[in-house]
């Protein structure tokens, strides 16, 4: 009887063994691969990276949520290194960072290059970090359009469009703009500018009048950004990573918490990503959208 209940005991300790490094493997797993929540005693600096043109807010939505809802965040640092990008999703990040800043401090950092919707997301902000050289804002809003009307004559084909009104077809790309056309998109590009306008005098609680100074679309250094108050201090990610841990009264070394990353499914990676790219490639050349998004030299997208 006693030799059946010590092989019980040793199979009920080896499954149990079994279950509990099972566990702790996926528990490792999930840490290195950025999907699971780190524990964190006494509590860390939240920091999340935004790169790259703004043309989808979803992923950066959820991961500012989740770094809200992380009782173990006591600050968050975003980091920014974009030109912009679409107006929408542009917003809509800002409009999280602006709700995520009412509950926890936020330090933007800015990296290379933040102007445009890169500028706009982090207006927000508790404070704003830039390097001395950071490319950063070009406020302005732009629309733009290629007509190949002449080419498609050359070739022999011809656009032939049935509308329901005058302006359905404004923008395309086969046919002239016509005076009250560009009236009409000007208006738009001029209320989409004054939301900018709001966003960043709120944002960096700025008179509107000194705004209105600098959001001509022209770009500054982040030196120049200082002197403007559109950036609140000169210094790169880890002096914004250290004034974000004497906010929290955080002692030593803060230990640097990342939102976990998003699981992807091979399906999502080759159905989703392309189907995502085909839509930034044809709001970028085709499409018909409003840009907060740097449009200069080449030199100066090549830093982002």
């Amino acid at each position: 009887m006693k030799d059946k209940s010590r092989i019980v005991f040793t199979v009920l300790g080896i499954f149990a063994a079994i279950v509990v490094f099972f566990a702790l493997t996926v528990y490792l797993a999930g840490m290195i691969l950025g999907t699971q929540k780190q524990f964190v005693p006494g509590g860390g600096v939240g920091l999340l990276e935004v790169k790259g043109v703004l043309v989808d807010a979803e992923e950066t939505i959820r991961q500012l949520k989740e770094l809200r809802d992380d009782r173990s965040v006591k600050v968050i640092v975003l980091r920014v290194d974009s030109p912009g990008g679409v107006v929408g999703p542009s917003q809509e990040i800002y409009e999280e960072v602006k709700k995520v800043a009412a509950k926890k401090k936020v330090i933007a950092s800015f990296g290379s290059v933040a102007a445009s919707g890169g500028y706009y997301i982090a207006a927000p902000a508790t404070k704003i970090y830039a390097n001395p050289g950071t490319i950063t804002g070009s406020i302005g809003v732009i629309l733009k359009f290629s007509n190949i009307e002449g080419l498609l004559g050359k070739i022999g084909l011809k656009s032939l469009n049935v509308k329901s009104g005058e302006h359905k077809d404004i923008g395309s790309s086969t046919r002239p703009m016509t005076e009250s056309d560009r009236v009409i998109l000007q208006g738009v590009i001029d209320s989409i500018h004054s939301q900018f306008l709001k966003a960043v005098a709120e944002g960096r609680k700025l008179p509107m009048e000194e705004v209105v100074k600098v959001a001509d679309g022209r770009i500054f250094t982040g030196e120049q950004a200082l002197q403007y108050k559109l950036v609140d201090v000169l210094g790169n990610e880890q002096d914004a990573i250290a004034e974000a841990a004497r906010i929290a009264g955080i002692k030593g070394e803060p230990r640097i918490i990342k939102p976990t990353k998003k699981k992807v499914s091979m399906w999502d990676f080759f159905v989703g990503g392309g189907e995502s790219r085909l839509a930034g490639f044809l709001r970028g050349k085709a499409g018909f959208s409003a840009n907060y998004e740097l449009d200069g030299p080449d030199m100066l997208l090549m830093q982002r």
